[in-house]
């Protein structure tokens, strides 16, 4: 197994105790979080005995809660080109979104911009970003269709997309959020999402070596004493910018590191289907990869979300009409043809 580093992410203000996240630590979390990956991996799928690749579901190690939210300063902070400045209790707040740039998008439906707090629903936009690009951990959800939204919605709702690893956060969260959407507060988040074009957000890199990492539950992040391991058969992705994407600026985008030549064979994959092992990712995405209909656009997405869906597949946790035609599709998939088929989606122009 590739051994992973899981130090705690330099987000700290001077004279303060190490930050994760946003939070505080103490020195029992700190000595908790540097467990070796042979204990952190996530268990393998009850049904099929599949094991989870964690890159892909970076959840925190067993028996380490997320940290507590440590106090806020009171100090408003800022984003390059932004003239909104937040708190950090603001730009946590999952019922009113801190919106730094809301002259770039439309003007937010309530169930995006605030949700309804009595029923759980928190607004769309604090975990998929005003616009729509989200992070790892979620779906980029600007452009894709309303038919395909309204579908996930409902598999949701129905218990038939749900996350091979239990402890993946996101997944849960987002269970309880579609149960309480009502059918209007649905179409206004797909309308408003599919109105806006998603844009170039992840830059690939082909390497044989990349920087140790960390998790905050649910993404990867630098560990922050530096250092390098060899990325054996993975996927890293990691911010650009971690503290601007810790206080969510829409802007700041990913670098996906990937093993050198997958982009290559990722490309065979997707346009041959090679020899048989799947099909041509354009026969039902569209020759572009940009999607059709219900069908989802797949160019220049996250390639660990792509990935959990690939898996999710493959375990049966997407249950929905689609996944039943994804199926057979992916079957054959293992782990080294996840990571370059991804790299290569991700690679493409969106």
């Amino acid at each position: 197994m590739i051994k992973l580093s899981h130090k705690i992410p330099s987000f700290h203000c001077a004279g303060s105790a190490p930050r994760y996240g946003g939070v505080r630590l103490t020195l029992t979390l700190l000595a908790a979080l540097v467990t070796p990956l042979a204990a952190q991996n996530t268990a393998p799928d009850k049904t099929t005995n599949r094991i989870l690749p964690y890159w892909a579901y970076p959840v925190f190690p067993p028996g380490v809660a997320a940290p507590p939210v440590a106090p806020d300063d009171g100090s408003r902070k800022h984003l390059p080109d932004s003239a909104a400045a937040f708190t950090t209790t603001e730009v946590a707040d999952r019922f009113n979104i801190a919106d730094w740039f809301p002259e770039s998008h439309p003007p937010m439906p309530n169930v995006v911009s605030h949700g309804r707090k009595a029923a759980a629903v928190q607004g769309c936009g604090y975990c998929h970003l005003p616009n729509g690009q989200g992070h790892p951990q979620n779906a980029s959800l600007a452009g894709l269709s309303i038919a395909y939204f309204e579908e996930q919605i409902a598999d949701f709702k129905k218990g038939l997309r749900k996350s091979s690893e239990p402890r993946f956060g996101p997944e849960t969260q987002m269970i309880q959020i579609a149960t309480g959407l009502t059918g209007d507060e649905t179409k206004a988040a797909a309308e408003y999402f599919g109105s806006m074009k998603y844009r170039p957000w992840i830059r690939v890199v082909e390497t044989a070596t990349v920087p140790k990492t960390t998790t905050n539950g649910s993404m990867l992040l630098p560990a922050p004493r530096g250092g390098k391991e060899r990325i054996g058969n993975r996927v890293i992705e990691l911010p650009e910018h971690p503290e601007r994407t810790e206080l969510r600026d829409p802007t700041s985008s990913f670098v996906a590191y990937v093993p050198a030549g997958s982009v290559k064979k990722g490309e065979l994959l997707a346009t041959t289907g090679d020899n048989g092992k799947t099909i041509p990712c354009m026969t039902c995405h569209g020759p572009s990869l940009k999607g059709v209909g219900a069908i989802p656009s797949l160019a220049g997405r996250s390639p660990s979300q792509m990935a959990r869906q690939i898996v999710d597949f493959q375990t049966g946790a997407r249950n929905g009409a689609g996944a039943q035609l994804m199926k057979p599709v992916v079957s054959k998939l293992d782990d080294a043809d996840i990571v370059a088929i991804t790299a290569y989606l991700a690679s493409l122009k969106p």
